[in-house]
């Protein structure tokens, strides 16, 4: 077990749900995802558009130029639909008619109108594609950093894959969708209202009917809207389950294979990928829809008043360009109210895709911290002193932790003995503060764990693990994680991979401290993984060390060197020893010996073989030939 304990690369588990399902059991307190429960009283009133689009307004705040620039460019795109219309009505009424039109006007006029129109098309989508995508870096930056400082339980209640695809590809995606989507919204409504002017303009009378089209409308994009919203939503969370079960399974395979698990993990794959197809099918029905019955209405409309405009061509009330100019500007509607009728679709899925990313952003809570820091130099004594701590994974189960209490003096190495299950790594995960207790308190230098500084607390403590967790990096920027760099800071790498016997290796690479170790370091042998992990904690130089079966991945030479070199790091700081193979604790100053979440006895290596308790049971099966 380690401070990362998880699935195998560290992909989490989906939350319980339903009544009666287990409360998380990594961090006690409220949900992060209550807000998204339904409340007993029922689900709360959808938000409106105008309050969705609202919160979205300020990833936009630096972006005003772009949001100019495309009113701008839509503004003038929609002055020249009705002049299309009035160019046919001028060439109707006094070019053919009257030849009135110089013939060199007629081209003039017609590429100067396209020639406006695309560099208006282009200012308008260049500059909302720049306003957004400046709005996705803002809102990258603060999911990323709520991410890094989110309580712990998010990453236990959240999968790996549904984090990274809200992060990466949800938000790229859903901003793309919402700004092709508001490109339309705006550009049409705004042709719209010029067609109206101009149709008004020209008879106001026929004008009339057209109004009678538009709460229609919007009574039925209202309905079908809300019924789409909760279908994108649902196929969203449908999405995430299928990218869990590929996580699993790509990270799982030696295990899926060696089991021959190939055939229940290819179902239970097809399940999830079913559930997806069919509810991306009930998304299309519910988006397809809004267009015939939009249409439908349009045509009734249109036909009501074509029909009377025939008739008052008939009694002498209209010229002919009058009667093909309004004919055309009242096709010319057809197609912006079309889009207007499937912009709904896209605008519910973009924003449903990028409300999921602010809702990481802003709705997950962020670590408690309090205000204490260390001395001057930042730096504890490495006094920690645990008073009954309890920890309770969930109300019905035993303790993982009970009325433990323990206190570690400055520079006293502990080791923490006992079978699995004990609690072993569970009491170390409360000193980061990865867990909170259910019950009791813990000290550091004498002050609470909740009253310090939380990223000082965590500069007090380096972890290594038999759970090595590297990046894709350099092995300098591998060991000197978390810092800085200096002007001593390669040195100080240097020295640290000296320390962990890895500096020989490293020297004959070819880019010595600047290779990049690949994914968790795979180009790395698992010894040299553990001891760059331990090279890490020679580097930080914390006053805490946590061991966890440090050297368990060594093999016999490099283990004596890399013990030789914890012991040396060990002296004058405090150390805690998670020990499996109790043959290197033997020096430790007190062994603890925990089971079923229990301190059941303490005391020198010998004192408790002489006792006959727990730690010698342990130490005969260990050593029993």
């Amino acid at each position: 077990m380690s401070l990362c304990s998880g699935l195998p690369g560290g992909a989490r588990r989906p939350v319980p749900e339903g009544p009666g399902a287990a409360p998380d059991p990594v961090l006690r307190g409220p949900s992060i995802i209550a807000a998204a429960r339904p409340l007993p009283g029922g689900p709360p009133p959808m938000p409106s558009l105008l309050e969705r689009f609202r919160r979205l307004a300020p990833y936009f705040r630096t972006s005003r130029t772009g949001l100019a620039a495309t009113i701008l460019g839509a503004t003038l795109m929609a002055l020249t639909e009705p002049m299309l219309a009035d160019l046919m009505k001028r060439l109707l009424d006094e070019g053919f008619t009257g030849q009135q039109i110089p013939l060199w006007m007629v081209p003039a006029a017609i590429v100067g109108l396209f020639t406006l129109r695309s560099a208006a098309g282009f200012l308008s989508q260049y500059g909302l594609a720049w306003a957004a995508q400046r709005a996705v870096l803002l809102l990258r930056e603060a999911m990323f950093a709520r991410l890094l400082r989110a309580q712990p339980a998010l990453f236990a209640q959240q999968t790996a894959s549904g984090l990274t695809n809200s992060l990466v590809f949800e938000v790229q995606a859903g901003v793309q969708i919402l700004t092709n989507a508001l490109l339309t919204l705006v550009r049409d409504s705004l042709t719209l209202v010029a067609l109206l002017a101009y149709l008004l303009w020209l008879n106001w009378q026929l004008t009339l009917f057209v109004s009678v089209l538009f709460p229609a409308v919007a009574i039925v994009m209202r309905k079908l809207g809300s019924r789409l919203h909760r279908l994108t939503v649902e196929s969203q969370r449908a999405t995430d389950e299928l990218a869990y079960v590929v996580e699993e399974n790509v990270l799982a395979w030696r295990i899926v294979r060696l089991q021959g698990a190939e055939a229940p993990q290819a179902r239970r794959f097809m399940q999830r990928a079913d559930t997806l197809r069919r509810l991306m099918l009930k998304v299309v029905v519910a988006g397809a829809t809004m267009t015939p019955v939009t249409q439908m209405l349009a045509a009734v409309a249109l036909s009501a008043v074509i029909a009377l405009a025939l008739w008052q061509s008939g009694t002498g009330g209209a010229t002919v360009g009058g009667f093909v100019a309004f004919i055309s500007a009242m096709l010319m509607l057809v197609a912006p109210l079309k889009h207007l009728s499937d912009v709904m679709a896209p605008i519910t899925r973009g924003l449903a895709a990028v409300e999921r990313g602010m809702d990481l952003a802003e709705k997950t809570p962020a670590e408690s911290t309090g205000g204490h820091r260390a001395g001057t130099d930042l730096r504890a004594r490495g006094e920690i002193a645990f008073d009954s701590v309890t920890l309770r994974y969930n109300d019905e189960g035993a303790p993982a932790l009970d009325a433990v209490t323990l206190h570690v003096r400055p520079g006293e190495t502990v080791a923490l003995v006992g079978p699995s299950g004990a609690g072993k790594t569970t009491l170390v995960n409360l000193l980061p503060r990865f867990l909170e207790p259910t019950a009791g308190g813990i000290r550091l230098d004498g002050v609470a764990l909740h009253d310090w500084d939380i990223e000082t607390l965590r500069r007090q403590f380096a972890f290594v693990s038999q759970d090595v967790v590297l990046f894709n990096d350099t092995i300098a920027a591998n060991v000197s994680l978390g810092d800085e760099a200096g002007p001593d800071a390669r040195e100080r790498v240097r020295e640290a991979l000296a320390a962990a016997a890895l500096l020989e290796f490293v020297d004959g690479l070819p880019q010595g401290l600047d290779t990049v170790i690949g994914h968790n370091g795979s180009e790395l042998s698992g010894g040299q993984r553990q001891r760059l992990a331990i090279a890490r904690a020679i580097y930080k130089d914390a006053p805490v060390l946590i061991l966890d079966e440090a050297t368990s991945a060594l093999d016999s030479e490099s283990e004596r060197a890399v013990q030789a070199a914890l012991e040396r790091l060990m002296q004058g700081r405090t150390t805690l020893v998670i020990a499996h193979r109790l043959s290197t604790i033997e020096h430790a100053d007190r062994v603890v010996a925990l089971e079923a979440g229990r301190l059941v006895e303490q005391g020198t290596h010998a004192a408790l073989l002489a006792a006959g308790g727990l730690y010698a049971r342990l130490h005969a099966m260990q050593f029993r030939t």
